[in-house]
């Protein structure tokens, strides 16, 4: 197991205890000015804490490749095209890393995505007719339900988590089955549905939205900082927090530069598309739960140390328990997208091949499978990698059997830099 990125502040620890935990943090982590924090940067890289650094090098790399190969790779179409073929893989990403976090792993998640787009497609056709936020509710609810039932499998029965999801993705592909018949389609029409993988903003509106979300980033970004500067906590200096912000400003407004050019051949075709901002949303969401929730630090705890966390206060079983259910929720929101974007629900849904882009979404986006290390963007980001893989071999020509493989590769890759680090890391200590 990975020791804890951060402090554990269970209920016992009063908030001058988990201060002096922070403070406890080695000297060259505590950055007073740009420079030091630049080279305490350094040296966690130089530890093996590389962060999101290899695969973001590694997008880059494959974008320059698949760019010289196809020229057509790099346009404003095809990009947009990308990081929507990307939102399943990105959600399922994000999704499994709940349990990744633990050390656990969830192998069902590719057919629990699926029952999502069956409960929803099945609740808005003409069977029942109800409304889309009827249909979308139910298929959450359906998602997270199955998560908590498997969840408390694991935890009160003790099974492994591995044997339990196995079960699930057999179990779940059989009740497809069931619900869809021999080659069964159940189709979508209602609009606002299928408007979420398909339809755009306005390009008026793609701005007002990005200017209102980096806003928000900033205030938030810089109160905490500053927040914990004042209480002597570790924090990065302000110049630091000012070249996020702007960061954030400047791949904002990529985005929506990206996506206000004219996508379409027949008809005009641009703004931001809404599955876009539901893949953020989300991201959001799962961040801050992570990072910034006593559920979060939780999770972390007992992925790097089940025993310590028990023994600090942790209700490590029900946090468990939680961590599935959030997995099996995330399922299901991908599940809506992938439906929306076919327009219908068949049983042509490849869950065991969708399980493998979850996981390997969420390692190659730099989670580690020893528990203890990660964030919801990793998975987002792995998702993107993933794409631009088939993408781009797509764009040259090659078959699924090249693109399986090679994306199997920047999975062995990017499980040989965890081992790496986690090594590192382990002989530091």
């Amino acid at each position: 197991m990975s020791t804890v990125d951060e402090p554990v502040e269970p209920d016992e620890l009063s908030e001058e205890a988990a201060r002096k935990a922070e403070l406890a943090v080695p000297a060259e982590l505590v950055a007073g000015s740009a420079t030091e924090y630049l080279r305490s940067s350094i040296a966690r890289i130089k530890a093996g804490e590389a962060g999101v650094l290899p695969v973001v090098a590694g997008l880059i790399v494959v974008s320059i490749l698949f760019q010289s190969l196809n020229s057509h790779f790099l346009t404003a179409q095809n990009l947009v095209n990308l990081l929507i073929q990307a939102a399943v893989f990105a959600l399922l990403g994000m999704g499994e890393v709940f349990v990744l976090l633990l050390g656990e792993i969830d192998l069902s998640i590719g057919y629990v995505a699926g029952m999502g787009g069956v409960i929803m497609a099945d609740a808005a056709g003409p069977a029942h007719g109800w409304p889309w936020y009827v249909a979308i509710g139910l298929a959450l609810l359906g998602c997270a339900g199955i998560g908590l039932v498997q969840g408390l499998i694991i935890t009160q029965i003790g099974l492994p988590s591995f044997v339990v999801t196995l079960a699930g993705l057999l179990f779940w592909e059989g009740v497809l089955l069931k619900i869809l018949g021999n080659g069964g389609t159940i189709p979508i029409n209602d609009t606002v549905i299928n408007d979420i993988a398909s339809n755009n903003l306005s390009n008026t509106w793609s701005w007002v939205v990005m200017l209102v979300i980096v806003g928000a980033f900033a205030v938030l970004a810089w109160r905490r900082d500053d927040k914990r500067r004042k209480a002597g906590l570790v924090a990065p200096p302000p110049t630091i927090t000012l070249l996020k912000i702007a960061l954030a400003l400047a791949c904002g407004v990529g985005l929506v530069l990206l996506c206000t050019v004219n996508r379409g051949l027949l008809e005009p075709i641009s703004g931001v598309p809404w599955v876009v901002l539901l893949v953020l949303a989300v991201l959001a969401v799962w961040s801050f739960l992570l990072g910034r929730t006593q559920i979060g630090r939780y999770i972390y705890a007992i992925g790097g140390s089940a025993e310590a966390a028990r023994r600090a206060g942790i209700h490590v079983q029900g946090i468990r328990t939680l961590a599935f259910t959030l997995t099996g929720l995330t399922a299901g929101i991908a599940g809506i997208v992938y439906a929306s974007r076919l327009r219908s629900i068949s049983t042509t849904v490849d869950g065991g091949t969708l399980v493998l882009y979850a996981v390997a979404a969420a390692v190659i986006g730099g989670t580690s499978l020893m528990g203890g290390r990660g964030k919801a963007l990793h998975g987002v980001l792995g998702g993107i990698v993933i794409a631009a893989i088939y993408n781009g071999m797509g764009l040259m020509g090659y078959g699924a059997a090249a693109q399986f493989m090679v994306t199997a590769l920047v999975l062995l890759a990017a499980v040989t830099i965890d081992a790496t680090s986690h090594r590192g890391r382990s002989a530091g200590t």
